[in-house]
């Protein structure tokens, strides 16, 4: 711990193995049944297995998840012998939440299908949220160009190049007025995938809310505002961790009093797992990154229970089906134990995981694009048995460029299909009981717990980041991954099987250079219209209250915003306060 801090994890700071903290209550089991089941599978290993794998073998040698884990041949009840139903499994609605946060599953209610999308100007982006919406999409995603993320505007030299190309152009609050004109904002949720800037982009938010005539207590949506993960994979990182941190914990305690629907942050796993880490690696690091908003709330004087039920999450599906099922499973029943156990949450919504998820990007190829759609589709089926709250489905052209609106309907067009036709959201958690989903969900969960450990042995996450600690792990899960696939021990199709030698074209998104341009003297008209006093005012008031860390900066960033100050104007009166963080050579 540094300085006077806190440490809220007291005598609580290393969690007990899971199955370790209590004598099981309710095992599914008995000894005579499991001993008879030994006895089988012994036999059968002895008399029928064996002989034929001494005779023929295996046809690879490879029969690891796609992180590598081992995976038994057989799973039987022997492997879920200690698993205790009341304790682990339960029902659904009911604590550890295993198997759903919902008793009535995907019959009460459907995910909400969020296609991300976001591209060129304001008014194109504008353009195609209505086209998904037309579509049958639940929510709106938006995705902000790279300028954005970093706190730069559109006619800034680091962003020649960059505008509009991989996400659309915000600089200003009149470029959000364009992006929501004509949607209801209280009659459809928002997610905004933005981290550094990620309060500004609230602030816009919110003050288009207003002029709408909306009433912040009924909209509703998610702020990504995760910059653990920037520092652990993105680095889309702009301030040092501990300033960052604050700036977080400043929208927990603003929306908790004002926007109480809305999520202010959504943990993600997702781009941890697109840098290369084990579906294991995900689920510990975006827990215990979740965690160190938790302790970091509770040190700003907050109550748990106060903005707990607001925290949500966002993991990645890759193409190993039931790996990824078995880290949903467990992801929820990890942090219903450890909200309750650890941090002392009474409410049960702080108990309740909820989670969006994106099909894996990084799983797609260039080659032989149209293959994506198989991927995605088994992505987004893992997804919906594991019970998300939330889907995106990547379009097939996701690794080539920006989806084109036939790609994206083809990718919303897979979640309505699997929502209508397959048959999977009849009974509630479809797989659950399952010996072999049981024993890979108890181990995702042991494993997850032995990683807080040695997370907590550097005094937590913030702390793990700056040693390097879980970035070591995730370049080494990526070493060993490429070795694997460089060795055809893990096949990609397309890729290093069952190549084509000469590839069908494939006509991509073009965003046309000449859209720089447009936008930005648009938002040089806005620099010469707004009120050049307001601007200077509000800046210099963010700037003393950012200063100040008993302060909350919210309301002055939704002052600066109202006075049409720039993304990167806002973005510099912060680094006058806090400075610019430079990333440590790691080894």
């Amino acid at each position: 711990m540094k300085g006077n801090e806190t440490d809220v994890r007291g005598a609580s700071a290393v969690i007990p193995p899971a199955g370790k903290e209590k004598e099981a209550q309710l095992p599914l089991f008995s000894d005579e049944a499991l001993r008879a089941v030994r006895a089988a599978d012994a036999k059968w290993r002895r008399e029928v297995h064996d002989p034929v794998v001494a005779k023929k073998g295996a046809w690879k040698k490879d029969f690891t998840t796609v992180s590598g884990m081992e995976m038994k041949p057989l799973a039987t009840p022997h492997d879920v012998a200690d698993l205790d139903f009341e304790h682990d499994l339960a029902f659904p609605g009911q604590f550890p939440y295993t198997r759903g946060l919902h008793p009535t599953g995907y019959r009460g209610k459907l995910w909400t299908m969020r296609q991300f999308a976001g591209f060129g100007t304001p008014k194109q982006s504008n353009e195609r949220y209505k086209y998904l919406l037309s579509q049958g999409q639940h929510g709106l995603s938006i995705a902000f160009h790279l300028p954005t993320l970093y706190g730069y505007d559109s006619d800034h030299p680091f962003s020649a190049g960059e505008v509009g190309k991989c996400g659309v152009a915000v600089d200003t609050l009149a470029d959000m007025e364009t992006i929501f004109d004509g949607i209801d904002l209280e009659d459809v949720t928002v997610s905004m995938t933005i981290n550094s800037t990620g309060p500004i982009a609230l602030a816009m938010y919110l003050a288009v809310a207003e002029k709408h005539g909306s009433d912040w207590k009924k909209i509703s949506g998610t702020l990504q505002n995760d910059i653990l993960k920037e520092y652990i994979a993105q680095k889309e990182y702009i301030f040092p961790p501990r300033p960052s941190m604050r700036l977080i914990t400043d929208t927990f305690s603003f929306c908790a009093e004002n926007v109480p629907k809305y999520n202010p942050i959504s943990i993600s796993g997702y781009h941890i797992r697109e840098a290369g880490s084990t579906a294991l690696q995900e689920l510990a690091f975006t827990l215990r990154d979740g965690m160190e908003y938790v302790e970091y709330g509770i040190r700003a004087g907050m109550d748990v229970d106060d903005f707990a039920p607001r925290l949500s999450f966002f993991f990645n599906s890759h193409n190993d089906l039931f790996e990824e099922v078995a880290k949903f499973r467990a992801a929820r029943r990890i942090w219903a134990k450890v909200m309750r156990d650890r941090y002392g949450a009474k409410d049960p919504r702080s108990m309740m995981l909820r989670f969006h998820t994106q099909t894996a990007g990084a799983s797609l190829t260039a080659q032989q694009p149209y293959n994506n759609i198989v991927r995605v589709t088994i992505q987004a089926l893992a997804a919906v048995l594991g019970g998300t709250n939330s889907l995106h489905t990547n379009s097939l052209d996701e690794t080539l460029a920006l989806p084109t609106e036939k790609a994206a309907r083809i990718a919303l067009r897979t979640q309505q299909i699997i929502a209508h036709e397959s048959g999977v959201i009849n009974t509630i958690d479809p797989l659950g009981g399952s010996f072999f989903i049981e024993e890979l969900t108890d181990r995702m969960e042991k494993g997850c717990f032995d990683y807080f450990e040695k997370i907590d042995q550097f005094g937590g996450m913030v702390e793990a980041v700056e040693a390097g600690f879980p970035q070591r792990e995730i370049w080494d899960a990526a070493y060993q991954y490429q070795r694997a696939v460089d060795s055809k021990e893990k096949l990609v199709i397309g890729v290093n099987a069952y190549q084509m030698e000469q590839e069908e074209p494939y006509e991509i998104l073009y965003i046309d250079e000449s859209m720089t341009a447009e936008h930005v003297n648009q938002l040089n008209h806005v620099r010469k219209t707004r009120n050049q006093q307001a601007v200077a005012s509000t800046l210099d008031h963010l700037r003393k209250v950012a200063a100040d860390p008993k302060a909350n900066t919210m309301p002055a960033i939704i002052e600066c915003v109202k006075a049409y100050a720039t993304v990167g104007e806002i973005s510099d009166a912060l680094r006058d306060v806090f400075g610019t963080y430079q990333e440590p050579a790691l080894f």
